[in-house]
């Protein structure tokens, strides 16, 4: 199974920095010597990924990202990574389907997230089942900052409201699992609409009207948008909370081992029980 990093924003928010916002150090991991180095913030999704069953990984980044590349080179032989080119901005909808080329099989499922957030649990999205879309929702205090997702109390999803005031729903998107065929009727729907959208959520929302249907998991307990230098600071904040109890544990996640290399780093393993070694 695919995971789509869209990788390719310039992080208007939190810069200036003097690298892709992606490689923004968040929190700390030991090497294989026990050393500790900084982490990348994008590190935190892509071990979500693995653990919720992604096999290969798909950066898309725009063309001055290349130490993007750099850092994670070609991934593991357990989890490779590859690269695809966003030539110019065009918002989160259009970068996702930049990947559209690399998929197969129709019933295939791939998984979506934002390389600059961070949540819990790390097996989120190892809840999400198989519908053609399910979106993983974490309860954040402004959900007017984010897109709300509105659902039933049988998880049936109404409406995703973008940064809308007094939304109508606490629980946000932080991640979705979609089949391959349904990414297929989004990016066409997509391509018939004008102006094209920069969101998921108003092109979700078109493609609900359409007999669409989509699934929200309210599974999460916490989420943090690290672009911002607000952000930033709770997300510094959360991974100190959650080391004082004792580290992250992943419940109910495969019961293998989940690995990415990275190009310039050490191995980072999650164990079964979630334990980086």
């Amino acid at each position: 199974m695919w995971g789509i990093v869209p990788a390719a924003g310039i992080g208007s928010r939190i810069q200036p920095l003097a690298f892709s916002k992606e490689l923004l150090p968040v929190g700390s991991v030991d090497d294989d010597e026990g050393i500790e180095r900084p982490r990348a913030v994008s590190e935190y999704l892509v071990e979500r990924m693995v653990l919720g069953g992604a096999t290969k990984i798909c950066f898309v980044i725009s063309p001055g990202k290349s130490d993007i590349v750099e850092y994670y080179g070609a991934g593991s032989q357990e989890t490779p990574v590859c690269y695809v080119v966003q030539p110019h901005a065009g918002g989160l909808c259009d970068a996702i389907f930049r990947a559209l080329p690399l998929l197969g099989d129709d019933d295939e499922h791939v998984l979506v997230g934002l390389p600059d957030t961070i949540w819990f649990p790390a097996d989120g999205l190892a809840m999400l089942g198989s519908d053609d879309l399910s979106f993983l929702c974490f309860p954040v205090e402004h959900p007017e900052r984010f897109d709300a997702v509105v659902s039933r109390a049988d998880g049936s999803v109404v409406e995703i409201q973008v940064k809308q005031s007094s939304a109508a729903s606490a629980w946000v998107w932080g991640a979705f699992k979609v089949r391959a065929r349904a990414l297929r009727e989004l990016y066409d729907l997509w391509c018939t609409r004008s102006p094209r959208d920069p969101y998921v959520g108003t092109l979700v929302n078109a493609w609900l009207d359409r007999g669409g249907k989509a699934h929200a998991v309210n599974y999460g307990r916490a989420y943090v948008d690290t672009g911002t230098v607000g952000g930033y600071r709770e997300a510094i904040q959360l991974l100190d909370a959650v080391a004082r109890r004792g580290g992250p544990r992943v419940e109910g996640a495969e019961r293998r081992h989940a690995a990415l290399r990275v190009a310039n780093g050490p191995r980072v393993t999650i164990s079964r029980q979630g334990e980086r070694t």
